[in-house]
């Protein structure tokens, strides 16, 4: 990756850096050079392995794959590296990706808290926020056109003399969902403490995206339930999940399926990374599309990596990163023809620790 990438990668808040095969820094993003106290300027020319504090992870990363320029792409994912520019004493923590390209490497760090134990949610960053910060004030447009269309719309429904329901419901739901995303843009503009978590029926968010994906696909798409009403309710962020679930219903759609189900079932004594929950809650989204491909397998849920052209890449690193802000977890599994998504919430409100 040459410098000349750096711009749009400047939009970005979460620190990215591009280095040549060697491991030698070319460049990086500004939120690089932010994050490691120096000018950008100080970038090119440092090697990557400098940069980790009392440890060899990245140097043994590098040297395992030095003289193999035609080897296929691969990646690694380091937990939580004491990192620092060479010369500067404080160090700071981040949970790395390296991704090796056609001509180097791309270097991705993901800052967490240097104490383990805070809640994870304030401790891992929001891939969604970085990516679309830069995007959002022009966001802003094209939702007031929508707002007022339909605001336009529900008068003549109100005015007309015939009771067209399913319009109204339709204009309902175009104002609630430009209300959501005009909130999460404020949000990403103006950033304030996360919203305390409420209690919630998932069901009620499932039905909300279900009724998004039968005005986005019509008959195109079978959308099948599959729900288990005895579920309690959780808690948690409804909007924050809409989006999440959305997105993987609407990738689902995306990848050619004809058949989408959404599955809820009850989990007892779960462990969800380092916490055990006695109740969680776990949600399938299955398609029979045409699956994950496989050189995206290990990538899938990074921001800006997409197998469609047309793709933004953030519909998967932000549904991770909604789980994650419910203390929960989102695996999948693929093959062609049959994919599934599993969200897996807590349900009770104390993780049991230790075990």
């Amino acid at each position: 990756m040459s410098e000349q990438a750096a711009p749009p990668l400047d939009q970005l808040t979460t620190p990215l850096g591009w280095a040549d095969a060697a491991g030698v820094l070319l460049g990086g993003n500004a939120a690089l050079a932010r994050w490691l106290g120096v000018s950008s300027r100080r970038l090119p020319g440092v090697p990557l392995a400098a940069l980790e504090v009392d440890g060899e992870m990245l140097a043994r990363v590098l040297a395992d794959s030095a003289g193999e320029p035609s080897a296929p792409r691969d990646s690694a994912r380091l937990r939580r590296l004491a990192l620092a520019f060479p010369g500067h004493d404080a160090p700071r923590f981040a949970d790395v990706n390296l991704l090796r390209t056609d001509t180097g490497w791309l270097f991705e760090a993901h800052p967490v808290d240097e104490f383990p134990g805070e809640d994870p949610a304030v401790a891992l960053p929001s891939a969604l926020s970085a990516a679309l910060k830069g995007l959002a004030h022009e966001l802003r447009n094209p939702l007031a056109g929508l707002k007022g269309a339909a605001q336009l719309l529900a008068r003549r429904i109100a005015s007309s003399s015939e009771d067209d329901r399913d319009s109204r419901e339709l204009v309902a739901l175009v104002e609630a969902e430009v209300a959501r995303l005009s909130a999460l843009l404020d949000r990403l503009l103006s950033p304030t403490p996360a919203q305390p978590h409420e209690p919630l029926n998932i069901h009620a968010v499932l039905e909300r995206v279900l009724r998004l994906a039968e005005a986005d696909a019509g008959w195109a798409v079978k959308l099948v339930r599959d729900y288990d009403p005895s579920l309690p309710e959780l808690t948690g962020d409804a909007d924050r999940l809409t989006q999440a679930v959305w997105n993987l219903v609407r990738n689902a759609i995306e990848a050619g399926a004809a058949n989408v189900t959404l599955r809820t079932r009850a989990e007892h004594g779960v462990r969800i990374g380092d916490e055990a929950h006695t109740l969680a809650l776990r949600l399938e989204i299955s398609d029979d599309g045409r699956g994950v491909p496989d050189e995206l397998a290990e990538r899938v849920f990074l921001p800006l990596v997409t197998g469609r052209a047309e793709g933004t890449g953030l519909g998967l690193a932000l549904a991770q990163q909604v789980a994650r802000e419910h203390r929960g977890s989102l695996v999948y599994r693929s093959r062609p023809g049959h994919t599934v998504f599993t969200l897996l919430l807590p349900v009770n409100g104390e993780a049991e620790h230790g075990g």
